[in-house]
């Protein structure tokens, strides 16, 4: 039986996209082919062009190997940083228990 595909949102095949072209342009300035870049990344070449074409189905390992291959592995540091989540903070904060503090104690005799 067949798997239905749901489509990924524009803005993710766009991004996934760009990282290909991005992905080739640095290959290209590297002055490095395919066929030896795949190698060194330890993946196939069919799976670097597909990378390159901007292939949703590439796996991050993969794509992951490639740009570390490439010497561009720090560039994902950002990616799901729990530093930079400043949505995933106000969505913890909000469910933090309110703190109520006691009343003081009156100085009344």
């Amino acid at each position: 039986m067949s798997e239905i595909k749901t489509p990924l949102p524009r803005d993710v095949t766009e991004r996934v996209r760009r990282l290909g072209a991005n992905v080739r342009v640095a290959r290209q300035r590297r002055r490095m082919s395919q066929e030896d870049l795949a190698s060194k990344a330890g993946v196939n070449d069919k799976t670097l062009r597909r990378l390159e074409k901007g292939d949703e189905g590439v796996s991050l390992g993969n794509a992951l190997s490639v740009l570390w291959t490439l010497g561009l592995l720090q560039t994902t540091s950002g990616i799901a940083d729990p530093d930079t989540d400043e949505h995933g903070k106000t969505l913890e904060l909000a469910r933090l228990p309110k703190r109520t503090r006691a009343p003081a104690p009156s100085d009344d005799f």
